[in-house]
């Protein structure tokens, strides 16, 4: 019974490496002959059922990390294809290029973006593509995306590596962070100590600042727009302006010809500002003399208020003042006084009258003599 157990084993395991070296060659020959460079040319087990029209898609990436062929393509976390090739757009161009091969029932827009995903902490890379943001890199959706399209560079990118991640935390946590915050926390809380009602009392006051800024919010924006249109007048203006500076050089040019001439009269008025000092400082015993002499006469025109400027409107025309005037009718002037005498007033005792005396007085002459009455 050993012995036959012992030879059927022994054919048995020369069929399966006979089998093995039949494959092998059928491989290497069918593969060889359709270009097969590697291992990366197999298909993975279990991939995407990208059909039998897949169409290509081009997705430039400014670094496609450990991303390799075959690799799953997904769209809403459900693969719809495979990384065809990796590669470069050219010998000059370091920008990584992958080709994807996607299932042709998927639809995208013709502005789709491509992101490089890691499929959990450790998994591995895949290339994730979806309708951009209606506010991100690539505007509204359109088109289609068809055979052949090319996503370029500005609507790639890729999620930060766990490496990128615990290397910037190591950074934080060696010095590159931790030390500046502990600072300024010990900073703050020395400053803030003691000046708890200082700091409410600011708060209290920006919180009235803002308040005020709100309620003035519509004067502000007036104010605003009020200077938005001062700077379109000044621009429509730029030549009247341009020649006003231009103006002014022949009048700044005067200016510095005539500094010395300046120059000498502000020394002069320094020189003229001395003696004046010095006179006020010499002579203001008298000055306060005067002053305080003048004081009275002051008060009393003081008093007088409203007296003094109503006489001084009648002084230039009296007798003929302003109430007079109604009373002229053409060339003759109507006055009508009221006399009071004094209450010890006596009338007098009326004089008696002169007696008529004969003034008249004849004088006859001869004629031949000559008289003359």
């Amino acid at each position: 019974m050993t012995a036959p157990s012992s030879g059927i084993t022994r054919r048995v395991r020369g069929l399966v490496a006979g089998a093995v070296l039949c494959l092998a060659a059928t491989v290497t020959a069918g593969c060889s002959s359709d270009g097969f460079t590697g291992l990366y040319d197999l298909p993975l087990p279990g991939g995407a059922d990208i059909g039998d029209n897949p169409y290509q898609v081009t997705a430039r990436f400014a670094d496609v990390l450990d991303l390799v062929p075959q690799a799953a393509v997904k769209v809403n976390d459900v693969t719809v294809g495979r990384v065809e090739s990796i590669g470069l757009v050219g010998s000059n161009d370091w920008t990584a290029e992958a080709v994807l091969a996607v299932d042709a029932d998927v639809e995208l827009p013709a502005n789709a973006v491509a992101n490089l995903r890691q499929s959990s902490l450790l998994g591995e890379k895949y290339v994730e593509l979806s309708a951009p943001q209606t506010t991100g890199r690539g505007g509204t959706v359109a088109g289609r995306l068809t055979d052949g399209a090319v996503i370029p560079r500005d609507r790639t990118n890729r999620y930060p590596e766990l490496e990128e991640v615990f290397g910037a935390l190591s950074l934080l946590l060696n010095g590159g962070g931790i030390e500046q915050l502990r600072t300024i926390n010990r900073e703050l809380s020395s400053a803030m100590t003691g000046n708890e009602e200082e700091i409410r009392s600011f708060l209290r006051n920006m919180n009235d600042l803002v308040s005020n800024l709100d309620g003035h919010k519509r004067e502000i924006t007036a104010a605003l727009d009020g200077i938005n249109r001062l700077s379109s007048t000044l621009a429509n203006r730029e030549r009247q302006i341009s020649g006003a500076l231009r103006n002014l050089e022949p009048g700044l040019r005067t200016l510095s010809d005539q500094r010395s001439a300046l120059v000498a009269m502000l020394q002069s008025l320094d020189d003229l500002s001395d003696v004046a000092v010095q006179t006020i400082n010499r002579s203001k015993n008298d000055i306060v003399a005067d002053l305080r002499a003048l004081a009275p006469i002051l008060d009393r025109l003081a008093d007088a208020g409203q007296d003094l400027p109503r006489a001084l409107e009648i002084l230039p025309t009296f007798p003929f003042t302003d109430a007079v005037l109604s009373g002229i009718k053409g060339d003759y002037l109507n006055a009508f006084l009221s006399i009071d005498p004094d209450p010890n007033w006596k009338e007098p005792i009326p004089p008696l009258p002169i007696p008529p005396t004969d003034t008249n007085t004849t004088v006859r002459s001869d004629a031949g003599n000559g008289g003359t009455s």
